[in-house]
């Protein structure tokens, strides 16, 4: 089952790269809340994560909630191990929870198709933007690029529709075989 935008999120609870679990509870802001698909490997990740934990930061001052979640199988691409998390966690200071989906049923709930991949909630945790950080891609972003995720964040903790909507570009999510 698809999540579409007017959808309530889903409820997870999941373990972070900090040592603690996460639910989608602690996670939400007052304003708002950021659900990011990422992984270690994926080459647009690793393009935008310093921009990432700058919309994470900027963010969170303004009362948004984020987090990110690895879902890929990490037996297959053990580039996304728990413990590769850790260290990619650390290596980029990352601010903001890191979370494991080890059984993927999480990935399935949000229907996350791809990494870097942002799902953006009001303060009722109803999907407002589904899409990517910016027009970017896995290029450094000229200084005038627009921050999209950033802008439909405000624009939802305002209560205003977030604009227009890109769909994520990246790495599929690696699935488990069956």
């Amino acid at each position: 089952m698809a999540l579409d935008i007017g959808g309530k999120a889903p409820d997870f609870r999941l373990p972070g790269t900090d040592g603690r679990d996460h639910a989608l509870g602690d996670i939400a802001g007052a304003r708002g809340t950021v659900i990011a698909f990422i992984c270690n490997h994926c080459p647009y990740v690793l393009a935008v994560i310093d921009r990432i934990e700058r919309e994470a930061e900027a963010l969170r001052e303004e009362g948004i909630g984020f987090a990110a979640i690895c879902a890929n199988d990490a037996e297959r691409y053990p580039d996304d191990s728990f413990e590769n998390m850790q260290a990619f966690a650390e290596r980029h200071g990352l601010s903001f929870p890191y979370l494991r989906d080890e059984s993927q049923e999480v990935a399935r709930a949000y229907d996350a198709a791809c990494t870097p991949e942002f799902h953006g909630f009001d303060p009722d945790l109803v999907l407002r933007y589904r899409g990517r950080l910016d027009a970017s891609g896995r290029q450094p972003a000229a200084p005038d690029t627009r921050r999209e995720l950033h802008e439909a964040m405000l624009a939802i903790a305002g209560g205003r529709s977030p604009g227009e909507q890109h769909a994520a570009m990246g790495c599929s999510i690696k699935w488990k075989t069956a």
